[in-house]
């Protein structure tokens, strides 16, 4: 079989084993508050061209939304997001479960555009019943989006423009931001990021780490004792080296982006290999993850060869499914894949 379900099907880059096992034997104070983390830090400071921000190592990406969303909201605000948005659609109801609404805005491919998030939240504020309402408190995007889709510099910069116009904080859901940054044509990098948003995180558990995410506040004291706050959802490791390890590795010699174009790259041979033969891609994905919709017999002859993820019904009867690659995507399976279709 080939299985192209996910971009976390295996461990981790072999130089982040490899780190850990040189570091087995040796002690470390707990909670991310070790040498090895402080280190991680700088290297991601350094890379993100933010040498003020706070870097925080959580474990896994539902619980790095919750936390973030749930430290920085007030009781009675919600986050804007895209309808398709992970946290609305994806993550079970985690941050309904902490006591704060995910407002739906229109998606278009994944992404929420500046001209509707301003007309929202400026209704919000004309409407004389807004105090019996939920507040808008925080936007919420992800780079890549659900769908692999990516915003523009531009269209990250507008976005940022009409959340401080307003006075709300812009986050960053950037589960598979190495995918992003490392996609041929975009003009997003991590400065871009850091520049335009005001916490984001970058995903290790889906490009080269055995698991764990790195939450970037760009401005410091944003989000008052998060420590305690990570502690408070269940996301503080008590062998928090073993996330500051796994980052230092993956920040050293540009690592984590170069693992990345090499999902990247896979993917656009399985695109141009869809594309060929004639097959719709609904959605204009540049990166790890790529989309097709088919009928029910070609369905059921691919999952005899391959395992991939389903996405939708679609109106027409048919089925989207999604192939994801990763950094470990090995270029036979990709052969195999594209001489099955």
């Amino acid at each position: 079989m080939l299985h192209f379900d996910s971009d976390y099907m295996e461990g981790a880059h072999p130089l982040v084993l490899e780190a850990l096992l040189a570091d087995a034997g040796h002690q470390h104070v707990g909670y991310g508050l070790d040498e090895v983390c402080d280190e991680a830090r700088e290297r991601i400071r350094e890379a993100c061209g933010c040498p003020q921000a706070e870097v925080w190592f959580l474990q896994g990406g539902t619980q790095t939304n919750r936390t973030v969303i749930a430290a920085s909201l007030r009781p009675y605000e919600g986050i804007v997001a895209a309808q398709s948005a992970h946290i609305n659609v994806h993550e079970a109801g985690a941050i309904e479960d902490s006591g704060h609404k995910v407002m739906p805005l229109p998606q278009h491919q994944g992404k929420i555009d500046a001209e509707e998030l301003e007309r929202f939240l400026d209704d919000f504020r004309r409407d004389e019943n807004h105090d019996h309402m939920v507040h808008p408190g925080m936007v919420y995007i992800s780079h890549p989006t659900e769908f692999g889709t990516l915003y523009s510099a531009d269209e990250l910069k507008r976005i940022s423009h009409v959340c401080r116009d307003f006075g709300i904080p812009l986050y960053l859901d950037g589960a598979r931001l190495g995918y992003g940054v490392a996609a041929d044509g975009t003009d997003v990098t991590l400065k871009t990021v850091a520049e335009t948003c005001d916490v984001f995180y970058i995903g290790g558990t889906k490009v080269g780490a055995l698991f764990g995410e790195a939450v970037v506040i760009a401005r410091p004291g944003m989000i008052p004792a998060f420590f305690t706050q990570m502690k408070l959802n269940g996301a503080l490791l008590a062998k928090g080296w073993l996330l500051g390890l796994q980052f230092r590795t993956l920040f050293t010699d540009d690592l984590y982006t170069h693992i990345a174009r090499h999902a990247d790259e896979q993917a656009m041979r399985i695109r141009e290999g869809f594309l060929t033969k004639g097959y719709d891609l609904p959605f204009d994905s540049p990166t790890n993850q790529q989309f097709l919709t088919v009928d029910d017999d070609t369905l059921a002859r691919l999952r005899e060869h391959a395992t991939l993820s389903f996405w939708e019904r679609t109106d027409d009867g048919r089925t989207t499914i999604r192939f994801a690659t990763s950094w470990a995507t090995k270029a036979e399976d990709v052969d195999a894949l594209l001489a099955l279709i």
